[in-house]
């Protein structure tokens, strides 16, 4: 039953990010969690209840001013679009959604930032909740951050690739996501867009549980990406010691490793658990506590906060 419990608290929080309040009452969101609990089989991961902070689990750096994300229209401003490829790992054509910069220009060559979406959506959930364009446009008219395409893929690899029903029955296919961003959509990018290659030109970042598979992928392909970032990783992480066996060859490789979560985030033991290990073995990182919970108010903190950092 305490598992339970703990499950419909986290779904609670998950579910108020993925409906309207305006149009769903706050009773009706938490019978619908109660209902989707109860019917999750045991061996769901656990997540932790209790939030216990240490003196280092503060901000590293100061939150995002006010209008960061505010659309502005005396700036230039980058242009977002919706494509199709064929994925040969999952046997079928995908979608992907691409960002690319004020003042694009096919005669440039761009690196990549690859971003990841939480368990319950897809390409499209950065802008579903937030304006990741609106973001990255003020950063740039602001010169605060390399020019870069951004790609927000679907982390859920296979044939029906939809946010649909049981939600944690594609568990699988977030697994096999690796194999579409490796063998797939980047060879795609290659072949379709002017994008510098190489691990120093590939950034790869996400919030909830596409932050674990940003850390799971991006940790364990250090030949592919010298810049990860996991922001609120959920419990689809891997252990530490898998990701990194050898934290002196990973302090040599990586150029950024970004970690945050909201300090009334009920994950936030997986990113302490990281931070206190890297600092042990010495492996160079960010530790960001933002102010705040599982949501997307902490992400876009986050996507301003590491998209600067990125490529320099």
């Amino acid at each position: 039953m305490k598992l339970i419990s703990i499950k419909i608290n986290v779904m609670y929080s998950e579910m108020k990010k993925y409906t309207a309040p305006r149009h769903y009452p706050t009773w009706l969101v938490f019978a619908l969690c109660l209902l989707l609990a109860s019917s999750l089989s045991a061996q769901q991961p656990r997540i932790p209840r209790t939030i216990v902070l240490g003196p280092g689990d503060t901000a590293a750096f100061p939150h995002a001013p006010i209008g960061f994300d505010v659309r502005q229209q005396n700036i230039q401003h980058g242009k977002t679009d919706t494509v199709t490829y064929f994925s040969k790992s999952v046997g079928t054509k995908r979608k992907l959604v691409i960002y690319t910069p004020p003042g694009y220009s096919a005669k440039k060559k761009y690196p990549i930032l690859f971003l990841t979406h939480g368990i319950g959506g897809d390409e499209k959930e950065w802008y579903k909740y937030t304006a990741p364009d609106a973001i990255l446009d003020n950063l740039y008219a602001a010169k605060k951050i390399v020019p870069m395409i951004v790609v927000f893929p679907n982390g859920r690899a296979q044939p029906d690739d939809r946010p649909t029903g049981n939600i944690y029955a594609s568990a699988p296919a977030f697994g096999n996501f690796e194999k579409d961003l490796l063998n797939d959509i980047i060879p795609f990018m290659e072949a379709n867009y002017p994008v510098k290659t190489g691990r120093l030109n590939h950034a790869i970042a996400g919030f909830s549980m596409g932050g674990g598979q940003s850390l799971n992928i991006g940790l364990k392909n250090m030949d592919k990406f010298a810049w990860v970032g996991g922001f609120s990783s959920a419990p689809n992480t891997k252990p530490i010691t898998e990701l990194i066996t050898n934290p002196a060859e990973t302090a040599s490789k990586i150029k950024l490793l970004y970690l945050s979560c909201g300090d009334k985030d009920g994950l936030i033991s997986i990113g302490q658990s990281l931070h206190v290990y890297l600092q042990q073995n010495k492996v160079p990182h960010i530790w960001q506590v933002n102010a705040g919970g599982h949501n997307m108010d902490v992400w876009v903190n986050d996507l301003y906060l590491y998209s600067q950092r990125i490529f320099k």
